[in-house]
């Protein structure tokens, strides 16, 4: 069977680094079709992420309709989801598929902070969603005084700014002695005290999803409540199409929420274990995780009309014409 090898890894075919015949990790030796056929998936998945989450970004920044409190949680999620889809994807498939990390251990150590921050900015986004949600249907006249674009701006930068320190901060020994973890030239290993494994899987998915998840059961309660309401009393016909609306957007990114459940969880298992990057245990945890990325634009443009029409306001070039941020995309 033919056997796929690194271009560059030199000439020999079964070292990461041919010159460190004693210290160089072994290349994987996966028969040829099973790493091309690899390579084919994880970059056309890495790109189709990109792409989508590029045109829903270009999408809420451009057009001045889609300036809203929600968008912008919207944005920032798009955000993170494009820079998984850009930097983490690629880089976690050529390890996975060639086992050799050719980056150097700064650029290790940096890759594991991204990843990390990424997820605990898409957790955070997540979060807002549902916090935005509860406000709009549960306390409609609070929603419509107090949350602002501008508040929203300043909780979603807060929510990075956290993410950033908190996560650099757990891997930042790394960042002081990074060869000391790997046992040989071409391996990506950091190494994270067990205590704060724990404590990472309890602020950043534990704690915030329990917050999610009850917010969320007291967003469909209130619409229970209100769909009754608005069959029993006719009076209040505008109020009640202004509540059937904020409901629809519940219910929608509620299915978004429920989604980024089911692709995050099977991840959990991975947490507190001593699993490589190189092992097939990650490779389905995390990619299910990563394919969120790419499922989040898919459900914008499957719920939302007007994601639909700024697609195609973009792909036809037609934002390049004047006041075209001013061109009408929600009916």
């Amino acid at each position: 069977v033919s056997l796929l090898w690194s271009p560059l890894a030199g000439s020999g075919p079964d070292l990461c680094y041919p010159l460190l015949l004693n210290t160089s990790c072994r290349l994987s030796l996966r028969p040829r079709f099973t790493a091309s056929l690899l390579y084919i998936l994880t970059f056309s998945l890495a790109l189709l992420t990109v792409l989508l989450n590029l045109l829903l970004i270009v999408s809420i920044a451009h057009f001045r309709q889609l300036y809203t409190p929600t968008n912008q949680v919207l944005l920032s999620l798009a955000v993170s989801d494009l820079l998984i889809g850009l930097v983490v994807m690629p880089v976690a498939a050529q390890y996975y598929i060639s086992s050799c990390w050719f980056l150097g251990p700064w650029l290790c150590s940096a890759f594991y902070m991204l990843s990390y921050v990424l997820t605990s900015a898409s957790v955070a986004s997540i979060l807002l969603i549902s916090l935005d949600r509860y406000l709009a249907v549960c306390q409609p006249l609070r929603y419509t005084s107090e949350v602002t674009i501008g508040r929203v701006q300043l909780a979603v930068g807060l929510c990075w700014s956290c993410a950033v320190v908190y996560n650099c901060s757990l891997v930042v020994v790394n960042v002081r002695e990074p060869p000391r973890w790997t046992s040989c030239q071409g391996e990506c290993v950091v190494m994270v005290d067990g205590s704060s494994v724990w404590l990472e899987l309890l602020v950043t998915f534990l704690a915030p999803i329990s917050i999610v998840v009850a917010l969320y059961l007291q967003v469909f309660g209130a619409a229970l409540s209100q769909m009754r309401k608005m069959r029993s009393s006719r009076a209040a016909a505008v109020g009640a199409v202004a509540r059937r609306s904020e409901l629809k957007a519940a219910l929608r990114l509620g299915v978004v929420v429920v989604v980024f459940l089911l692709c995050y969880f099977p991840s959990l298992g991975l947490m507190g274990q001593d699993v490589s990057l190189k092992s097939a245990a990650w490779f389905w945890g995390a990619w299910l995780l990563f394919l969120n990325s790419c499922l989040n634009p898919l459900l914008y443009a499957l719920f939302y009309s007007w994601f639909r029409r700024t697609i195609r306001l973009i792909v036809t070039l037609q934002i390049l014409k004047p006041n075209s941020s001013r061109a009408t995309v929600l009916h």
